[in-house]
C-alpha cells in the first residue's frame, strides 16, 4: 500500500495537470470583488466571492490575481469607462483561466474585463432600491415637505475633515446678501464599510433635535465613484426618504445619480452647490418679504389715507352737524330767554301792582293817615294802648295828634260796658 501512495506534491501535479487538460480556454464569470490588494510590483491580487441572493451570504469564493502587466491596463480601462476604480465590493464580468499550482493551490487569472456589466450591475441595484421604496410608498415623501422660509438653520452630515464641508462654509459664510446662517455639524464616515452606518446614525442624531432646524445637508467632498455605494444603499434610501425635515444632497459627483439623489428633496452636484441653494432661496425668501413689506405699506397708506378722508369727512359733517344743533339750541334758548323776559316783565308788573296795592292798603291803615282823620294815637312806654282796660291811674301816656303829641297822666280810669254786647242784647 505504501508503494501506491503519493506524495502532495504529485497529487496536486496531477490536479495541475487534470485542470489544463479538461480546463484549457478562457472563461467568463459574473463575481463580486473582494480583497483587493495591488503590490508594489504590480500584481493585483484579490477574491472573488458569490452571495447568496436572500441572505446575502457567500456561496463560492476562489482566489485571483491580475498580472501587473494585464492590471495596468485594464485598471486603467474600467475606471476610464464606469468612473470608478477597480476595488473591492464590486460586481464584475472578467474572462479568467483556471489555474492550480502545486503550491499555492486553485486561483483565477484574469486577462479581460468587460466594464458594462460592472454599470448595469449598479443600475440593477439602484433601480431595486428604487422599486423597493416605491412598493413601501415612502419614495417620494422627503421630496414632498415644503422646504421652511426662512430655511437658514442646516444640520450637516459630512466628514469634518472634508475639503467639501469647508467650502460649504465657506460659501454661506460669505454670501454676498449678507444673510446669516447657523449651521451644526453631524459628523460622519462618508466612505468604506462603515459608512452607511454612521449616516443613519447621524440621521438618528437630527432626529432627535429636529425642532431646532429646518433642513438637512448631506454633502461630502468628491472621492471615488466606487466609494458611492453607501448612498444606494437601502437602509440610507429608506432614512432619507421617510425623515422629517427636507434633505439636500451634494456628494460630489456630477455625472452619478445615487439612490440617495433621488430620494432626497433635492439634488445638489456639489456642497458649494447645496450651499448655493441654501442662499438662493433665502435671497428669494427675503425678496418675498421685501415685497410683502412694500405691499402692506402701500395698503396701510392707502387705508391710512381713505380713512384721514373719511375722519375729515366726518369732521366736517359733525361741524355741520354741531353748527346746526347750536343754532338750534341757541334758537331755543333765545326763545327760552324771550319767554322767560316776558313771563318776568308779567311776574314783576303784577308784584309792582301788588307792591302799590299794599302801599294804598298801608297808606290807608297807617297811623298817619288815621290821625289825618282826626283820630288821636295813645302811647305807653312805647306801646299803642288799644283798650282803657291797660291804663291805670297815674300811668303816663302819649298821645300823638295830626298836627303833635302831649304827654299826659291817668288820675282815673272809667270803664264802661260794651256797646256791642248790649246792642246784641
Amino acid at each position: 500500500m505504501f508503494d501506491k501512495s503519493l506524495s502532495l506534491t504529485e497529487l496536486n501535479l496531477r490536479v495541475r495537470d487534470a485542470i489544463r487538460d479538461h480546463l484549457p480556454d478562457t472563461y467568463w464569470i459574473r463575481a463580486e470583488t473582494s480583497d483587493v490588494r495591488p503590490n508594489r510590483n504590480g500584481h493585483c491580487y484579490l477574491e472573488f466571492i458569490e452571495k447568496d441572493g436572500v441572505r446575502q451570504s457567500i456561496v463560492a469564493k476562489a482566489r485571483g490575481v491580475i498580472w501587473s502587466g494585464v492590471f495596468q491596463m485594464l485598471s486603467s480601462y474600467f475606471e476610464q469607462e464606469t468612473g470608478q476604480p477597480f476595488t473591492s465590493g464590486i460586481n464584475v464580468l472578467v474572462r479568467v483561466s483556471v489555474d492550480f499550482h502545486e503550491l499555492y493551490g486553485y486561483s483565477l487569472s484574469v486577462t479581460d474585463i468587460d466594464p458594462s456589466f460592472t454599470l448595469g450591475e449598479i443600475a440593477r441595484q439602484r433601480q431595486l432600491v428604487l422599486k423597493k421604496l416605491e412598493e413601501e410608498g415612502v419614495l417620494t415623501l422627503n421630496k414632498e415637505l415644503v422646504l421652511p422660509e426662512p430655511a437658514n438653520r442646516i444640520a450637516v452630515i459630512s466628514s469634518p475633515t472634508a475639503a467639501g464641508y469647508e467650502d460649504f462654509r465657506d460659501q454661506l459664510l460669505k454670501n454676498q446678501s449678507g444673510l446669516v446662517f447657523y449651521t451644526k455639524l453631524f459628523p460622519a464616515v462618508m466612505q468604506g464599510d462603515r459608512s452607511e452606518a454612521s449616516i443613519i446614525a447621524a440621521l438618528e442624531m437630527i432626529f432627535q433635535y429636529q425642532h431646532l432646524f429646518d433642513a438637512v445637508a448631506i454633502i461630502r467632498g468628491g472621492g471615488a465613484s466606487s466609494d458611492l455605494s453607501c448612498f444606494d444603499s437601502y437602509g440610507v434610501a429608506a432614512h432619507v426618504a421617510q425623515f422629517p425635515l427636507p434633505v439636500v444632497s451634494g456628494i460630489g459627483h456630477e455625472r452619478d445619480v445615487t439612490v440617495l439623489d433621488m430620494v432626497a428633496h433635492t439634488r445638489a452636484k456639489t456642497p458649494t452647490a447645496v450651499a448655493e441653494f441654501f442662499v438662493n432661496h433665502m435671497e428669494k425668501t427675503l425678496s418675498d418679504l421685501i415685497t410683502l413689506q412694500d405691499g402692506i405699506v402701500a395698503e396701510s397708506e392707502a387705508i391710512l389715507l381713505k380713512e384721514t378722508n373719511t375722519l375729515f369727512s366726518l369732521s366736517r359733517e359733525v361741524v355741520h352737524q354741531s353748527t346746526r344743533l347750536l343754532q338750534r339750541e341757541r334758537a331755543e334758548v333765545q326763545q327760552v330767554t324771550t319767554t322767560m323776559q316776558h313771563a318776568l316783565k308779567q311776574h314783576l308788573l303784577q308784584q309792582r301792582h301788588h307792591i302799590v296795592n299794599r302801599e294804598q292798603y298801608v297808606e290807608l291803615v297807617s297811623p298817619l293817615n288815621v290821625l289825618r282823620r282826626g283820630y288821636t294815637l295813645t302811647l305807653k312806654e312805647g306801646r299803642i294802648i288799644t283798650s282803657l282796660k291797660e291804663l291805670k291811674a297815674g300811668d303816663t301816656i302819649e298821645t300823638y295828634f295830626k298836627d303833635g303829641s302831649s304827654s299826659s297822666v291817668v288820675t282815673g280810669v272809667n270803664l264802661s260796658d260794651d256797646p256791642t254786647e248790649e246792642r246784641h242784647a
